[in-house]
């Protein structure tokens, strides 16, 4: 899919419309938190098995981004990113809602198998272009999310400065930089395509 993914950093809350619809503060620097590598799943149409049991899965369709070289201060987005996709950050909101209440770590929510759907990459065209188009999240034929990377409460610079100084940023590794309002809860067989555009990026349907 894209070689080899070293990390894999999520960024929360990064559209205050999302923060909103979950009852959540709007951060003041970006909320970072990774899932493990195994969680990695190709959306190029195949069944995409998820947990069952485990109450409410729910849909984070995002913008990712895939960084080409390790990271030096001052080095810009269009110079650390080669290639770009749409993916879905899948999350077990019951088992997150009880794991934030306990003040414990999302892994359980948010790293399980699978969890990280991710299109097909595409070759980057530079941030500035890329706030020229709109993403949607396409479940069952109806699009239940839109987003623009022009939206984003911390832009994909301050991102990826923060990433790298806090935790390291290199080669192979993946960004998904937020998702936009219009997450839900998914059901059996439903089927999730991920627009850029009017074109399809990826799709993917689930098994619960």
């Amino acid at each position: 899919m894209t070689g080899t993914v070293r990390n894999i950093y999520c960024v929360g809350r990064n559209y205050k419309l999302h923060a909103a619809e979950l009852g959540n503060d709007v951060p003041e620097e970006p909320m970072i938190f990774t899932k493990p590598t195994h969680a990695l799943a190709a959306m190029e149409g195949d069944l995409l098995e998820l947990p069952q049991g485990k109450g409410e899965i729910h849909y984070e369709g995002e913008l990712v981004l895939h960084i080409s070289k390790p990271y030096s201060p001052g080095m810009t987005v269009d110079e650390l990113v080669d290639s770009f996709g749409l993916g879905i950050d899948f999350t077990l909101r019951d088992v997150q809602s009880v794991l934030k209440k306990k003040g414990h770590p999302w892994l359980a929510a948010k790293g399980f198998l699978n969890s990280a759907a991710l299109s097909p990459l595409r070759p980057f065209p530079g941030a500035a272009e890329l706030e020229k188009t709109e993403f949607k999240t396409v479940r069952n034929g109806e699009t239940v999310q839109r987003g623009n990377i022009g939206d984003l409460i911390f832009p994909l610079q301050t991102i990826v400065d923060y990433v790298a100084a806090n935790y390291g940023l290199g080669a192979g590794d993946l960004i998904y930089t937020g998702t936009p309002a219009g997450v839900g809860a998914c059901a059996d067989g439903d089927v999730f395509e991920l627009l850029w555009g009017g074109e399809t990026f990826g799709r993917c349907t689930v098994k619960l």
